[in-house]
């Protein structure tokens, strides 16, 4: 395991060369990103054990034993990178680029903001294409609203799942520790739906996605609502959003975010969303604001993001520094 002050500045070097990088197009066309090694891992496996014939209890089994094995095999690769990396001249450096990769601040302002520009060069139809790269909802039902509060829920579900999570869980456990959150959480992504085909088997990777997202889902919600001022939103506002409004979601995690989010722009985010499967009857987040959301919106969400990938990293500075003194 990392020293803790050590993985506290790999990690400011890390979320600062995320945010100036990104994921690089030019190198993930020529090589495969380990999100999709875990997923062709856990591809092989829901082949393999979770065939329509087995009965619902052999599948959740089947289920429970393929977490423990996905779990168990990215903390020895993460443990295996680890004291590679330690014995290696520019080891640390290494370890910077590996935990980068598996960071998202970059990315995600890329694909919100694509959305917004979508609006701009293509009307309604270029928003809808641009969301449907980021949500699982029937784009062809969404007006400019509907597309606009889609873009901004991913936002904030997304930097608690994509940045502050893998964040987290690199500061407390080093390469293992991120290693294996992202294997969970592609594991959630890919098999935790409740469905006829996932709802036994994948029951156990929504579940433990679930756990290890608590602390972050909180931290994200804070981090975005006292980035509030600067998309000219009120942090008292937010936060009185997350008491009232967090439960009401239907995960135990996502609401923490964007209701954040929905506090500090003034909008009613979640309520009924129609997908590909079915349509959700949720509970709106902060039902007394704006329904009809913007472009204009998806631009203050943008700010909100970056100022809360701030806010993160003066978080782990101060931990840095104070854990060195």
């Amino acid at each position: 395991m990392l020293v803790l002050d050590n993985a506290l500045w790999l990690l400011v070097a890390a979320l600062l060369l995320d945010a100036i990088v990104g994921d690089p197009d030019w190198l993930w066309r020529r090589l495969p990103h380990p999100v999709v090694w875990f997923g062709k891992l856990i591809s092989a496996f829901d082949h393999r054990f979770n065939q329509s014939t087995l009965s619902d209890v052999k599948r959740k089994q089947n289920g429970i034993l393929v977490l423990i094995t996905i779990i168990m095999l990215s903390l020895v690769a993460g443990f295996c990178l680890q004291s590679l990396t330690a014995k290696l001249p520019f080891g640390d450096i290494l370890t910077v680029v590996i935990a980068a990769v598996f960071l998202a601040q970059n990315s995600l302002y890329r694909h919100v903001a694509a959305v917004r520009d979508g609006f701009k060069e293509h009307g309604l139809s270029g928003g809808r294409k641009a969301v449907s790269m980021i949500v699982g909802r029937d784009p062809d039902k969404l007006d400019e609203a509907g597309v606009s509060r889609a873009a901004i829920e991913s936002c904030a579900e997304n930097f608690s799942d994509g940045v502050v999570a893998p964040a987290f869980w690199f500061a407390v456990l080093g390469l293992p520790g991120l290693l294996a959150y992202k294997a969970i959480n592609t594991a959630d992504s890919m098999i935790g739906h409740k469905n006829e085909k996932y709802g036994e088997f994948g029951w156990a990777s929504a579940r433990f996605d679930d756990l290890i997202n608590l602390p972050a889902s909180r931290l994200a919600g804070l981090f975005i609502a006292f980035a509030a001022p600067m998309a000219k939103g009120n942090i008292a506002d937010s936060l009185k959003c997350i008491r009232s409004d967090a439960g009401k979601h239907r995960s135990p995690n996502a609401g923490w975010p964007e209701a954040a989010m929905a506090g500090s722009l003034n909008l009613a985010l979640a309520g009924p969303r129609v997908y590909a499967e079915y349509t959700a009857q949720d509970s709106y987040l902060n039902e007394t604001g704006r329904k009809q959301a913007s472009s204009d919106d998806i631009a203050e969400a943008l700010v909100l993001l970056v100022g809360a990938c701030w806010l993160q990293a003066v978080l782990v500075v101060s931990l840095a520094i104070l854990f060195v003194a």
